[in-house]
């Protein structure tokens, strides 16, 4: 029924627009009277619980920063059935991000490309929608992405992120430094060990006893990866998230002539696979086993959660499979990874 949906109305709308559709809808199922109802049917299965960051979550598969940007709609993405959402990215100043169109379908990869920029409504605006979801009895692991904002010189970005950090800190489950977005310009050069360093550091004592991550990005080389990893061991952050998305238009199946007309942006989605899960097992390789590290990057189905596991993956979640999937994503992973609880950590 979604495919159809999909081929037949939402292939042929604008992605952004599409997108902020679907939102209104998930956000109806986080109002009371809906959610135990889609929750019943989505619930997942007492042995996919995990165990991570002194906190459970009761499922390994969550929906990665960038899908709630504002944390609007989280209570929405827990009735689907989704473990964990993490919220963001979010900036100390609000800002609208890059101009539209930003978001670009590449149908034959099942991928996505996107130069968003980081529109959201600034810290402010989501420590208040915090607030109001930590109150309820029922919800998902909360995580909250932060970023820098783009009127923010680089050589100011300490305190920039200090400033996100010492207000939504307190009001997530576990905070995430993101320094890998390829849309916001000079973002990526923190991730040098020399400019990252300080940077977490600051961060860290910012965030109090809040569960810290770092975010790479998959261009890094095997070395660089592994610097980010030892880093994050020895300044005791409790993981990372391998991995955001990519620049490399490599491989695509899609027309040349469709790709170079969406033009810069972060790919995500299925042909990030195969490097994301090559970064997992390097950062498994430098930390230690009970080191929480989280895989995003190319994860559609219940295979590919359960490859990720078999990596090393603490936990997975993933945003472009949304898309191509549709509402009832959660569920399909849920249920394929129930088919053999023996294999789920």
């Amino acid at each position: 029924m979604y495919d159809l949906l999909f081929r037949r109305v939402l292939s042929r709308m604008d992605p952004e627009t599409a997108h902020h559709a679907a939102m209104l809808v998930i956000r109806a199922l986080g109002v009371r009277p809906l959610t135990p109802l889609a929750r019943a049917l989505t619930r997942p299965a007492p042995q996919m619980r995990v165990r991570a960051l002194g906190l459970q979550f009761d499922s390994p598969f969550g929906v990665a920063a960038g899908f709630d940007k504002n944390a609007v709609a989280a209570a929405g993405l827990y009735a689907l059935g989704f473990g964990h959402v993490e919220v963001g990215t979010v900036t100390a100043v609000p800002q609208e991000g890059n101009p539209r169109p930003r978001l670009f379908r590449l149908i034959p990869d099942r991928a996505v490309i996107n130069r968003m920029g980081f529109n959201n409504a600034g810290a402010d605006a989501a420590a208040a929608r915090l607030r109001r979801l930590r109150r309820r009895r029922k919800r998902p692991v909360l995580g909250v992405n932060i970023g820098k904002s783009r009127i923010v010189d680089v050589s100011d970005a300490v305190d920039d992120y200090v400033r996100s950090a010492r207000l939504l800190a307190p009001l997530a489950d576990y905070l995430v430094v993101n320094v890998s977005s390829p849309n916001t310009p000079g973002l990526r050069g923190l991730q040098e060990i020399d400019t990252l360093r300080p940077l977490l550091e600051a961060v860290r004592a910012a965030s109090g006893a809040t569960p810290l991550l770092v975010k790479f990005a998959p261009d890094l080389s095997d070395d660089g990866i592994r610097a980010v990893a030892r880093l994050a061991v020895e300044l005791g952050l409790d993981g990372v998230i391998a991995t955001n998305t990519t620049i490399s238009r490599e491989g695509l199946r899609t027309a040349p002539q469709i790709v170079e007309a969406a033009g810069a942006g972060g790919l995500s989605g299925a042909p990030l696979r195969e490097r994301a899960i090559q970064a997992l097992r390097i950062v498994r390789e430098e930390v230690p086993s009970d080191f929480c590290v989280i895989a995003a990057g190319g994860i559609e189905t219940a295979q590919d959660v359960q490859d990720r596991l078999d990596a090393g993956a603490t936990l997975t979640q993933g945003y472009t499979g949304f898309l191509y999937r549709g509402p009832f994503w959660a569920r399909q992973i849920n249920r394929g990874l129930a088919a053999a609880p023996s294999r789920v950590r």
